[in-house]
């Protein structure tokens, strides 16, 4: 069996990044980080005529994860940053202030 090291994740946005969606990868898995990477530099070449805002990135992949239902979370970021992570779909993170003034994390799970 194949360990999964990294994904990669390519996303095509609108010019004002408004509406984005995941486009499929030539190869969307890899045992390593280094052969993700080397396929990022070319991943996104085919879409660049279609979207105005094309986003690749390496999303590593927890091993501990690798039998676990994981879910892959990505987010366009106002500022045009791209936020993407696989991670266990049970957990919830929320932000905000403790009553108490103190910490601005909360973690919990459902």
């Amino acid at each position: 069996m194949e360990h999964i090291a990294a994904l990669l994740l390519i996303i095509g946005c609108s010019d004002d990044l408004a509406t984005c969606k995941e486009l499929p990868a030539p190869v969307p898995v890899f045992e390593t980080s280094q052969e993700c990477e080397v396929e990022l530099a070319r991943a996104f070449t085919p879409y660049i005529d279609e979207y105005p805002q094309v986003f690749a990135q390496c999303v590593a992949v927890d091993p501990a994860l690798e039998d676990e239902d994981a879910e892959l979370v990505w987010d366009v970021r106002s500022d045009g940053t791209l936020f993407a992570e696989v991670g266990d779909p049970d957990v919830m993170v929320a932000q905000g202030r403790l009553p108490s003034g103190r910490g601005d994390r909360l973690t919990g799970r459902n």
